[in-house]
Parts: C-alpha cells; structure tokens; sequence
C-alpha cells in the first residue's frame, strides 16, 4: 500500500487481497465502496484535515454513495485509487473517486460520496469550519483526473 500526490487529488496504491474477492471470482461491489471511505480517511489525514476536524469538535458522516462498476479487478492487482473534493455547501460536501488497474490503466470504478460535517457529541449537523475547508482545496471539472 503506498500513498502519494498532492492534497488536492489524493492517490493511494493497493494490490487487490483475496478476501475482496467474491464468488464471482472478483473485487466485491461493497469492497469498493469500502475503499472508498478508506482513501477518503487517508486522504483527510495527510493534509490535516482530521485534526482540525477533530480540534474543531466535529467529524464526517456518509450522507450517501453512488458509484459505477465498469471492469472487474481481481487477486493480486494492483490498484491505484484516486479521491478529490469537488464542493462544500454548509454542512455538506461531495468527494469523488476512481479506480484504476495499474498495469494497464484501466478504469476499473468511479463514484462519489456525500459527507455531512456534524457535532462530534450531538450529532446535529454544523457548519463546516474554514480551517478544515482550507485544507482541502477544490478540484474542478476540469482538473479531475
């Protein structure tokens, strides 16, 4: 596993294990998904985000997922997975993603997550601080990879 890029397109590099393989013989659907939480937690650490979130008192929940499956990957691949922020409104915030077979880079799936910042106690959902927005610079449509 190795993570790498800017804080504005995060990219982290894995090679596919055998328990995310399902009886069809290849990555699971919700692995996808999982991963996609995953390189979002990573990408939030790297820049500082998750400090400040927590300094902040807040943190991120999953408001929704949507994602499109366009190739199977199998055991032993390597992936590269990439995830950016696209927006912040108030409370919300949309952060893409895709994955790649390395070998041959192939899209193998793309997606994008609604996160919702909320009181880390209560959970009311709360404005999204300027230091933590600051941390996560935006990426356009045209700059998304």
């Amino acid at each position: 596993m190795k993570e790498t890029g800017s804080s504005k397109i995060y990219r982290y590099e894995l090679t596919v294990p055998e328990s995310a393989v399902d009886m069809n013989g290849h990555v699971n659907n919700v692995v996808y998904v999982q991963w996609m939480q995953d390189v979002a937690i990573l990408h939030s650490k790297a820049t500082g985000g998750t400090r400040a979130m927590h300094k902040d008192g807040g943190t991120w929940v999953v408001h929704s997922h949507k994602i499109e499956y366009l190739r199977p990957a199998f055991t032993g691949e390597e992936v590269v997975a990439l995830t950016w922020v696209v927006n912040f409104r108030r409370v919300r915030s949309i952060r893409r993603h895709k994955f790649f077979r390395k070998s041959d880079n192939t899209l193998l799936a793309r997606g994008e997550t609604e996160w919702v910042f909320v009181d880390a106690e209560s959970g009311t959902p709360r404005k999204i601080p300027e230091e933590v927005m600051r941390l996560f610079p935006l990426v356009s449509k045209d700059e998304e990879p």
